[in-house]
């Protein structure tokens, strides 16, 4: 007797510290962000970001356009100090009432492009495929970090962020802090630590920042 409640001890025991060794918010495989090399730049996925949602959404298909600013940023130490950062993206997307839950979306800046008649998911890949960050200089076994930041804008936020300059950065980084309605919050995915060697090599497809 003895002896079987000494092995329900070290049981009950082991089990207790089993579940120390648990994080108590283990990363989400629905949080996740995929990060390729193309050789000078680095690009990023999530298919299971979805941000054409709610009120946007509903504002689109009132038809309105929906906004969206995004940023990736590189650092070496868990986003203590940034290596760099690529200037602030602008999507404007709009909903084709007569296409079927299509949407038409353009990025807008020095080199401008667009697209037409693309379903939601394949609009949000879009956005995500125009942004790239340089990765020029970094060695390939150097931990590295990498995250995307993505928002909505209104008309108000805009004349905030958008100054003669460009966007505003300050009023950016308040823009994804700000206090929003359930459907109508900043994204933000990460990844890291990456080393340059160990990642998937793609095709040059995006914009260097």
């Amino acid at each position: 007797m003895a002896q079987a409640a000494r092995d329900n001890q070290i049981s009950r025991r082991s089990w207790l510290l089993a579940g120390l060794a648990v994080p108590l918010f283990p990363a989400r495989g629905a949080d996740s962000m995929a990060v390729t090399f193309d050789g000078d730049n680095l690009h990023v996925s999530a298919p299971s970001l979805h941000f054409l949602t709610g009120k946007p959404l509903a504002r689109m298909k009132d038809g309105a356009s929906a906004v969206y600013l995004a940023q990736l940023t590189l650092s070496g130490d868990r986003f203590v100090t940034a290596i760099r950062r690529t200037p602030m993206q602008r999507f404007v997307v709009s909903y084709d009432i007569w296409g079927e839950d299509k949407f038409s979306v353009t990025l807008q800046g020095p080199a401008p492009r667009s697209v037409t008649s693309l379903a939601a998911s394949a609009t949000e890949a879009w956005c995500l495929e125009n942004l790239a960050i340089s990765a020029s200089g970094m060695a390939g076994d150097r931990p590295f970090w990498l995250r995307l930041e993505l928002a909505t804008a209104s008309q108000k936020d805009l004349s905030s962020v958008l100054g003669e300059p460009g966007i505003s950065l300050r009023n950016f980084i308040l823009l994804l802090g700000r206090k929003a309605g359930a459907d109508d919050l900043p994204w933000t995915r990460e990844a890291g630590p990456l080393r340059l060697a160990d990642l998937a090599r793609s095709r040059g497809r995006g914009r260097i920042g």
